[in-house]
């Protein structure tokens, strides 16, 4: 199974519910970078090996993670291998999008569900290009756009709550660029602005940050900048 890197281009935070949950209005697309799924109904393990370092082991806890969720959310048994090609942390969806993958393989696609394990895992099961409301359960496809993105991912962690939390903090600032949590990543990780600043003196564009973080992107082809990458249709 192959699980798509997913871009917010656009995100909007738009209030928070009484449970400390964030909505947004947000635009995304999925990406032509794959994680890939080896999965059997089985009840078995989950391993995860970084295939942009060699096949190196990755320390995830094996029954504690969005793969066992998915898996007992459409409540298969389930024994899994994962190549992991989508870095971790990055804004980049690789979590959600193995996840989805796993509730593709089992044939679940209750959307609003597939939320409830992780706010990018409802936009990873549908794919394509979508508007994302709600606190990422409500889907609404979007009519497919060809284009390229180039994204820099630096070797900098962002985890979404922090991010969140630290928007909430700062008063819920809003992004200048289209993601109003560009700012809550930039005070978490201020490291991330020399990355920006590279991208956008060899690009000549104005750098969005992928979600909350920590892969920046600009819109066209410039592979003596960074990883192209190009939007892709939903998955069959």
């Amino acid at each position: 199974m192959l699980a798509p890197a997913k871009l917010t281009r656009t995100l909007r935070v738009t209030g928070v519910r009484n449970d400390g949950l964030h909505l947004i209005d947000a635009e995304m697309v999925s990406l032509d970078l794959y994680d890939e799924l080896t999965l059997e109904a089985v009840a078995g393990e989950v391993r995860f090996v970084d295939e942009r370092n060699g096949g190196v082991p990755i320390d995830i806890d094996p029954l504690d993670n969005l793969i066992t969720r998915a898996a007992h959310l459409a409540g298969v048994p389930v024994d899994a291998l994962v190549r992991k090609r989508i870095p971790a942390q990055a804004g980049l969806g690789g979590g959600s999008a193995d996840a989805a993958a796993v509730l593709r393989w089992a044939g679940f696609s209750d959307v609003e569900r597939a939320a409830s394990i992780g706010a990018d895992v409802a936009f990873c099961l549908v794919g394509g290009r979508a508007r994302v409301t709600g606190i990422g359960e409500v889907v609404e496809p979007l009519a497919f756009e060809e284009f390229a993105v180039t994204v820099i991912t630096p070797h900098v962690a962002c985890p979404t709550p922090a991010v969140y939390a630290k928007w909430d903090a700062m008063g819920g600032p809003e992004g200048k660029r289209g993601n109003d949590l560009e700012p809550a990543a930039l005070a978490i990780a201020p490291e991330l602005a020399a990355t920006r600043e590279l991208l956008g003196n060899q690009t000549g564009q104005t750098p969005r940050l992928a979600g909350s973080g920590s892969s920046w992107f600009v819109e066209g082809a410039f592979p003596e900048a960074g990883t192209v990458l190009h939007a892709i249709q939903p998955l069959d």
